[in-house]
C-alpha cells in the first residue's frame, strides 16, 4: 500500500514511446514540474499529450514539445508558446483542439465510464466536422467520445502513502478527472503524510484512482504572465 518512489525518474521509468499522456495543469498553474523534467531526461518520444495547453516556449509541457518529443496534443488553449505554432504550421505537430468545457468532460467520460456525450458547444463550426449530430430540444449538438491515457502525470498539494489527494485552490483544475482517466496515474506531491492524516472529507481523489507517487522538489510554480494593479 505504500506507493511512494523514490525520485521522478524511477516513477516514470517504464513510460514507453508512443504513448498517451494526460498531464495536469491550467496553463502552468499546477503543473507537474519533477516528472515533466523526468520526462525530458528520459527522452520519451512520439507523446500524445492530453493537457489544457503545452506550457510555454521554455516552461511546463513545452520542454518536452522543444525537445520534439511530442507527436500530438489534444487541448483547449494553444497560446503563449511560440515554439507550438512553428510546429504546427509546419507540420511536425497534430493538434486536436477542444472547447474548453468538452475537454473536461471528454476526460471526466472517459474516467466514469461513459461512452459518449451529446453537447451543444461547437455545433455548426468546424469542431462538429465527421462527428454524429442530433437535435435535442430544438438544439443542434455534437457527440463527443471519451478521453482516456496510459498514463497521468499530477501535482497534488498533499498525499498519503497509499495514496488519497488533496489539491490545493486553482491547481486542482484538471487533475482529478485526469487521475480516473488513465490506466497509470503518476503523482508529484508538494506534502507526503501518513494514512489517517488527511480528512476523509476532504480528499479529492481517492487511493484506487492513484499507482505512484514522488516527493515534488524544488518547485518553481511559474506565473504564466504577471499582471500587478497600478499603485494608485
Amino acid at each position: 500500500m505504500n506507493k511512494v518512489y523514490a525520485n521522478a525518474d524511477e516513477a516514470v521509468a517504464d513510460i514507453p514511446d508512443g504513448c498517451t499522456l494526460m498531464s495536469g495543469g491550467f496553463g502552468l498553474c499546477g503543473n507537474p514540474e519533477n516528472l515533466i523534467e523526468a520526462l525530458h531526461r528520459k527522452n520519451v518520444k512520439d507523446l500524445t499529450i492530453i493537457s489544457n495547453n503545452c506550457g510555454t516556449t521554455e516552461l511546463g509541457l513545452g520542454i518536452l514539445l522543444q525537445n520534439k518529443q511530442v507527436k500530438k496534443m489534444v487541448s483547449s488553449y494553444v497560446g503563449e508558446n511560440k515554439e507550438f505554432e512553428r510546429q504546427f504550421l509546419s507540420g511536425e505537430l497534430e493538434v486536436e483542439l477542444n472547447p474548453q468545457g468538452t475537454l473536461a468532460e471528454r476526460i471526466r467520460a472517459g474516467g466514469c465510464g461513459i461512452g459518449g456525450f451529446f453537447t451543444p458547444t461547437g455545433a455548426g463550426t468546424q469542431v462538429a466536422e465527421g462527428k454524429e449530430t442530433r437535435v435535442i430540444d430544438g438544439r443542434l449538438h455534437v457527440l463527443e467520445t471519451p478521453l482516456k491515457a496510459d498514463f497521468a502525470i499530477v501535482r497534488a498539494w498533499k498525499a498519503d502513502r497509499w495514496g488519497n489527494l488533496v489539491f490545493r485552490k486553482t491547481a486542482r483544475n484538471f487533475s482529478p478527472m485526469m487521475c480516473m482517466a488513465a490506466k497509470v496515474t503518476i503523482v508529484e506531491a508538494e506534502h507526503i503524510v501518513e494514512p489517517g492524516e488527511l480528512d476523509p472529507d476532504l480528499v479529492h481523489i481517492p487511493s484506487i484512482f492513484v499507482k505512484r507517487i514522488v516527493q515534488a522538489k524544488n518547485l518553481q510554480k511559474w506565473i504564466e504572465r504577471r499582471t500587478v494593479r497600478k499603485s494608485a
